[in-house]
């Protein structure tokens, strides 16, 4: 095992944050010795560090410890970041790390993320990333940063009809976890791929969609079309792409689910049901 698989694979005592805690708090009462605060500290940053890389629902309540205030969360859905407006979105990758940085016009870091929403969806597992208050993103720039990491399958653009608003899809590989950690002073968001390495059976899932098409506007329009709706767009086996509503179990769900869109007033689009695996992209 290298040093780098001995370093992802150290598992922390879940005991842990109480010991840094009361670490902390007998340094600050005695008032004894500077040393030993800075001692207590040092200890935490390192620990702190561990556990916002190893366990995110953790690191949530790491983040008021000074050494580590800097950043503002650590999740695997959600929202964050601050208002902006024509904020750039970059990207960097080094040999196990992956950032999402952000820029002003005149190319300075920005202090805050731009507002920002992640979610998540399986078959194929993938991460959704959507920026608000920002104006431009090199997408090719991004997909070849992320493409660098193993556990990274695609990366694609999302169709968005909004000129202050962008956004990309990550496929990762089976069984892969991520963490993505905020951070301000500069502003920045970084992204946190493990795996144990151990082999995910594929399953069939059953979903409504739409026949394939080229990526355009076509796409955000079907999107905007059902605003109540959680609707996604998946690579097909082609490279083309295809509205997807829900991940269903069984065939008799997904059918459920398309006599109640097709129910509705404004329903126009020839949503079907589909099966594939959950490894795999849709077939044209």
């Amino acid at each position: 095992m290298t040093s780098k698989e001995r370093y992802e694979n150290i598992e922390i005592p879940a005991q842990l944050p109480d010991v840094i805690r009361r670490a902390q708090q007998k340094a600050a009462a005695r008032k004894s010795s500077s040393r030993i605060i800075r001692y207590a500290s040092s200890l935490a940053a390192c620990a702190a560090l561990l556990l916002i890389i190893n366990i995110p629902t953790v690191a949530n309540a790491m983040v008021k410890i000074p050494v580590v205030g800097t950043i503002v969360q650590v999740l695997q859905f959600g929202d964050g970041g601050k208002i902006t407006d024509g904020v750039t979105v970059g990207s960097e990758a080094t040999e196990n790390t992956l950032k999402i940085n952000f820029s002003n016009d005149e190319q300075d870091q920005t202090n805050d993320a731009p507002s920002y929403n992640v979610e998540h969806k399986e078959a194929p597992n993938r991460v959704l990333f959507t920026f608000s208050g920002a104006r431009y993103m090199d997408v090719e720039k991004v997909k070849a940063d992320f493409m660098t990491q193993p556990l990274v399958k695609d990366v694609y653009g999302s169709m968005i009809l909004d000129d202050s608003s962008v956004g990309f899809v990550v496929v990762l590989k089976e069984g892969v976890q991520y963490a993505v950690t905020e951070f301000k002073n500069p502003g920045y968001l970084e992204v946190k791929l493990t795996s144990d390495g151990k082999p995910v059976t594929p399953r069939k899932v059953y979903s409504l969609r739409t026949e394939s098409m080229p990526f355009g506007e076509s796409m955000g329009i079907i999107k905007e079309s059902y605003p109540d709706e959680d609707i996604s767009f998946l690579k097909t086996s082609t490279g083309q792409f295809t509205a997807v509503i829900g991940e269903y179990p069984t065939a008799e769900e997904a059918e459920q689910k398309l006599k109640e869109l097709a129910q509705q007033p404004n329903y126009h689009e020839k949503f079907y049901v589909d099966s594939w695996m959950s490894n795999e992209n849709p077939r044209d």
